[in-house]
């Protein structure tokens, strides 16, 4: 009997068409261009499902063997960057098994048995998330190290504490700097939260409804050091819950590495002053040869935007997609890829710009001194002399406006002239007014008194040393040439 030849030679799925298809068509639904950062994952996960096959008596144990070094090869191959990408094998599943086919010869095919790219290709995403997860810890752990270690060197540093913007209360540096130090602890236990959810084994789902033949999903699991399967066939290969997550993640990240990014800009501009950032994470101006930009920080800033963008596109993406697979969810691939990276390289940059901050403490401390911020301090003196509150900030207030008036500052304002608003006040008052005293006397629980900062750098040290990073496993397992 003769066989009609393939119209669409080199495609898994050729045999149901009559008509090649159409190079448009090829060049707008290939994904090899971003999804070959994958070769990895498929090829250990690949290397996994053959051993599994074999163990289950679904394929014989020398075409295994055979399988197994060719996926050896191939991985060596993709590796050193010499196998060439071709738009007409679509993505990089079919990429390993077109080369590994032209290697070992039609064997090659077996390897596909009892999996579909439908759940070969969300395995491959969770491996490669998993890892790209864990290197986030890493880096935010190394961040937070870097905050501690600066922030243990400028504990009696006082600055202005601001809100709307404008002085309202001196406070440690190294209380400021404790606060991003928390922004990255949330990161820390969002991706604790969701590395579980992401870590489980959707191969073996096949197309949406599971497979004839008698694999062993948790062994494969166990191999690729998932903490389950997936334990719904379609949902398997149709969930994309953990490519979300990681992108809000990343989005908080990139939220809080922004708002630190503004902070450092606005300090380290002229009219602040607070701050100097490193020669090596700034840049000059073409025409101005004085300035000094801030550039880490405005990318960081402006990336932020980029990351929060791709979250929104993968949520609008998934929100009606009908069960099982469909190929809208090969968009997910770009966006996730993207903040990946934009999130790594942000954290890495930050790490190792933190520790070479040089700060201006004694303009710091000229700012703090000024625009009243120890005028709480003085409605809770006048409370603590049995004045209502609401009649304390009143009194505050008209004092504050005397100081106005006359020139002068609540340090500078003597003392018959406070008495002349309010004859209750003491010669005492002088003591609770300056921005030491002030930021002393903050010692409720989280407070910014010193010794209280004393004690969060100790426990957020002790946090660093008790939650280390997690262990990461093996960016690639090489096949085995024999089946255990």
């Amino acid at each position: 009997m003769t066989r009609t030849p393939s119209a669409t030679p080199g495609k898994l799925w050729g045999g149901r068409f009559r008509e090649p298809t159409n190079a448009l068509v090829e060049r707008f639904t290939a994904s090899i261009h971003y999804d070959c950062r994958l070769f990895r994952e498929d090829i250990r996960a690949s290397t996994i499902h053959c051993r599994m096959l074999a163990r289950q008596g679904i394929i014989a144990t020398s075409e295994a063997e055979l399988i197994l070094s060719g996926l050896v090869q191939v991985e060596e191959e993709f590796a050193t960057g010499q196998i060439p990408f071709r738009l007409e094998l679509e993505d990089i599943h079919m990429h390993v098994e077109s080369r590994l086919k032209e290697l070992i010869g039609p064997v090659a095919g077996k390897l596909h048995t009892a999996r579909s790219r439908n759940d070969q290709v969300a395995t491959d995403l969770r491996l490669y998330l998993r890892g790209q997860l864990d290197d986030w810890m890493d880096h935010l752990h190394r961040l937070q190290q870097s905050l501690v270690s600066l922030a243990q060197h400028h504990v009696e540093s006082i600055l202005p504490g601001l809100t709307h913007l404008q002085n309202a209360q001196p406070v440690s540096l190294a209380h400021h700097l404790l606060a991003y130090f928390e922004m990255l602890g949330r990161d820390q236990e969002r991706l604790r939260e969701l590395r579980p959810r992401l870590n489980r084994l959707p191969l073996g789902s096949a197309a949406l409804a599971g497979t004839p033949f008698p694999i062993d999903r948790e062994w494969v699991a166990k191999q690729l050091e998932f903490d389950g399967v997936c334990p719904n066939s379609m949902d398997a290969v149709a969930d994309r819950d953990f490519v979300l997550e990681l992108a809000f993640a990343g989005s908080l990240i990139m939220n809080h590495l922004s708002r630190l990014s503004e902070e450092l800009i606005l300090w380290s501009s002229s009219p602040f002053g607070f701050v100097e950032l490193p020669d090596a994470f700034c840049t000059g101006s073409s025409i101005m040869p004085q300035k000094k930009n801030p550039d880490i920080p405005e990318l960081v800033r402006g990336k932020s935007g980029r990351v929060t963008g791709h979250l929104m596109s993968l949520i609008v993406m998934m929100k009606g997609l009908p069960l099982a697979y469909n190929r809208d969810m090969q968009e997910d691939k770009e966006a996730i890829f993207d903040v990946v990276d934009t999130v790594q390289g942000s954290l890495q940059l930050f790490a190792d710009l933190i520790p070479g901050l040089k700060f201006n403490t004694e303009k710091m401390l000229q700012a703090a001194s000024s625009g009243f911020t120890t005028a709480t301090d003085l409605a809770d003196y006048l409370v603590k002399n049995g004045i209502p509150f609401r009649e304390a900030h009143e009194i505050t207030g008209r004092i504050v406006r005397t100081c106005l008036e006359k020139g002068l500052t609540l340090t500078s304002i003597p003392l018959d002239s406070m008495q002349m608003v309010d004859g209750r006040i003491g010669a005492d008052v002088k003591e609770v007014l300056a921005v030491e005293a002030s930021v002393n006397a903050r010692r409720s629980q989280g407070g910014t008194a010193m010794a209280l900062v004393h004690q969060a750098l100790s426990a957020a040290q002790a946090t660093l040393d008790t939650h280390p990073c997690l262990p990461k496993g093996e960016e690639s397992i090489k096949p085995k040439a024999k089946v255990p």
